[in-house]
């Protein structure tokens, strides 16, 4: 008896189908990216004139290798930074500012728009300190935000943002954004970050 030849198998299609499978995976596939710290620069602004900044408007804030702050040339700890900084940008040193509730001290901040915060951290400070410390200068703009909100709408700033982002609030959006856009202009956040 003759023997049969085994059927060859057709291994040309199976080059397309894999070829179809990689192409699925790599289409539907999502890879996940690390975002980062988000953050809102300001606008580039083109002017010919130097701006001139009194160092008394300026809070300065080191954070060294060792994750040690010195705040205003004093060491300082972390669960005191809050206060400190709402203490500078609340001051309203030059009595412009009818809404500040700090001290009026001539030689701190003369109002929130032109107080600075300037952050300096060393390059092997670890990153949990650093965003620690940068929570804390955002809380304090936040709370005096939020204090400003209260007595001028009855809200609080954080609840006036939150129902600007939920699609289903009932209110006034534009009025709302009027609102918080008007919070932010009478404390604006100026946060200068250097690496060293």
């Amino acid at each position: 008896m003759a023997k049969r030849a085994a059927p060859e198998v057709n291994a040309g299609s199976m080059a397309d189908i894999a070829f179809l499978l990689l192409i699925f995976f790599l289409v539907t596939t999502t890879i996940e990216t690390d975002s980062g710290i988000n953050r809102k620069l300001p606008p580039m602004e083109e002017s010919d004139e130097d701006v001139i900044i009194k160092q008394k408007n300026i809070f300065t804030v080191l954070l060294n290798k060792n994750d040690q702050l010195l705040v205003e040339d004093e060491p300082l700890e972390l669960k005191d930074l809050r206060k400190k900084a709402i203490a500078f940008l609340d001051n309203g040193g030059d009595r412009s500012c009818d809404y500040c509730r700090g001290l009026k001290d001539p030689s701190s901040s003369d109002n929130p728009d032109k107080a600075i915060i300037s952050l300096a951290n060393d390059r092997e400070t670890s990153y949990k300190t650093y965003i620690a410390v940068q929570n804390e200068l955002v809380a304090a703009y936040n709370d005096l935000r939020n204090v400003r909100a209260q007595a001028q709408y009855g809200t609080s700033f954080t609840e006036m943002e939150a129902n600007y982002k939920d699609v289903n609030w009932p209110g006034n959006k534009e009025k709302l954004k009027e609102k918080i856009d008007q919070i932010k202009a009478d404390y604006p956040q100026k946060l200068s970050e250097v690496q060293k």
